[in-house]
């Protein structure tokens, strides 16, 4: 399996000049590619307005020990929806473990109880929140990679928890050897 052509576990960056400018600048950790399609999660934008202990308040959870972290805009489809980013010492019943030929990268949860244990303070020791999610039809993102649009850097960790939101593209590009900087804003033709 190791040589299929999907891209579970890898950072999918926006390429300057991409069409759709709800994606510019965007990084999407990718959950799960397969030949049904792909769901990922966006990390590089925060949602304005929301925090996390804000919206445990709206779904009548007790905030407790959950600290006031900004809330990550997933992606466009179902942005009601949340999930959370986790590293992977912690798991609950519906917890999916993004692995790469590496091994572990980390973990999305999409049910309630992890928010519940972050707020009692029993969660995971590393955490993202965000609503919504990127999703793509079979075949549609292979589609995608072969025009100017995505670029699939190596999922690290490190750039989920410890890296800014902001500096998150950046960093990414950075860690495959790649100035963002000097990227084209097209494609061309030789």
């Amino acid at each position: 399996m190791a040589d299929a052509p999907f891209l579970s576990g890898k950072l999918l960056l926006a390429m300057p000049g991409m069409a759709d400018p709800r994606f510019e600048r965007s990084v999407t950790a990718l959950c799960v590619h397969d030949e049904n399609g792909a769901v990922g999660i966006g990390i590089s934008h925060k949602r304005a307005g929301i925090r996390l202990r804000g919206l445990l308040k709206q779904l009548d959870l007790d905030p407790g020990e959950a600290p006031d972290e900004a809330i990550h805009h997933g992606g466009p489809v179902e942005p009601g929806r949340g999930f959370v980013l986790h590293s992977d010492d912690w798991g609950g019943e519906d917890t999916l473990q993004v692995v790469s030929t590496s091994g572990k990268l980390w973990a999305m949860t999409g049910t309630i109880d992890v928010l519940r244990a972050i707020a009692e303070g029993r969660g995971p020791s590393r955490w993202l929140v965000a609503l919504g999610y990127a999703g793509w039809g079979p075949g549609q993102l292979e589609d995608e990679m072969t025009r100017h649009g995505w670029f699939a850097a190596n999922g690290r960790s490190e750039l989920l928890f410890d890296t800014p939101t902001d500096e998150r593209w950046g960093a990414a590009f950075k860690s495959e050897g790649i100035d963002p900087r000097l990227l084209a804003s097209e494609t061309g033709a030789a």
